[in-house]
């Protein structure tokens, strides 16, 4: 079995749905501690040619705290004003109609938890890719929490019953293949290939949250993306 994890974000780029689709099993790492700053709660659209930030509003936000532990400003995020920027910014677009549909669901979720409204938006994107990937809360996995750096992945495996762990390609610095063949786990990074699509008049803009792709491309389009990348795997296996 292969498994794949990461921390949950907030509709990222086609990499991170790249991975969800390389893997049997994904662990949606929710009791990871937030990183301000990050991707957690925010990526980019096109405005204008122009990536521009489009975030989740948050109540009390910190490092100190585990991202299931954090929630959303109920008064400082408003759901319609982040659908009028995307009818503002996608509206000649294409597919703007599937896209702009599958948002109002997302945005409309009722729940101010930040991992379970995520956790919800990962699922309503895979469900609208066709992506059947099973999905596991490493907050689920008892004890694994205490664990650190790498043991917490091999917890996971052992957990899911995975051979194989595939990274995303930034792990390169934090994982090395002996750990794993050690530990009696096939490591193996994946490299994502980015295809330029048309995006209105503009020169393409890579690394886009996904939204991007659904407004400007059909859904066979996105799936065939999602084949598009290499995996890095040890020469010596």
């Amino acid at each position: 079995m292969v498994m794949g994890g990461n921390q949950p974000y907030f509709m990222p780029y086609i990499g991170y749905w790249q991975l969800i689709n390389a893997v049997d099993v994904f662990i949606i790492s929710d009791d990871y501690h937030y990183i301000e700053g990050g991707w957690v709660a925010r990526n980019r659209i096109l405005e204008n040619g122009q990536p521009r930030y489009y975030n989740i509003e948050l109540s009390h936000a910190s490092s100190n705290k585990r991202i299931n532990e954090i929630y959303i400003s109920e008064e400082k995020f408003e759901k319609e004003k982040k659908l009028k920027r995307l009818r503002s910014a996608y509206g000649r677009a294409p597919y703007f109609a599937e896209g702009f549909a599958l948002m109002q669901k997302i945005l409309s979720y009722e729940e101010l938890n930040l991992a379970v409204f995520l956790e919800n938006s990962i699922r309503a994107v895979c469900s609208y890719l066709g992506v059947q990937t099973k999905f596991v809360r490493s907050s689920s996995i008892p004890g694994n929490c205490r664990l650190k750096k790498e043991h917490r992945i091999f917890g996971q495996c052992d957990y899911v019953g995975a051979d194989t762990y595939i990274n995303a390609i930034g792990g390169k610095n934090l994982y090395t293949f002996e750990q794993f063949r050690e530990h009696g786990i096939q490591l193996g990074f994946i490299q994502t290939e980015t295809t330029p699509y048309k995006q209105f008049w503009h020169d393409f803009v890579p690394g886009l949250s996904i939204i991007d792709a659904i407004m400007f491309n059909p859904r066979k389009e996105i799936q065939r993306m999602l084949q598009q990348y290499a995996i890095l795997w040890d020469d010596r296996t």
